[in-house]
């Protein structure tokens, strides 16, 4: 796992782009970048092997299961 940049975003959303600072913390990390004009995805999109891949990693669990 990536540790976040904060203090990068946070001038990038309150500084550049003038944001408040609520609007900025309800924002997650790929709306930020989509304001920005940046493409959070990278260009890659999810196939349908990555979502049957993520969907066998995290099974959806059943009413009742812990």
């Amino acid at each position: 796992m990536s540790r976040v940049a904060w203090p990068n975003l946070m001038d990038l959303g309150m500084r550049q782009l003038g944001l408040q600072p609520d609007l900025f913390w309800d924002l997650t990390p790929a709306e930020l970048m989509f304001l920005a004009g940046a493409d959070a995805t990278g260009g890659a999109c999810l196939t349908r092997t990555g979502l049957d891949a993520l969907m066998a990693k995290y099974p959806d669990r059943g009413e009742g299961d812990a």
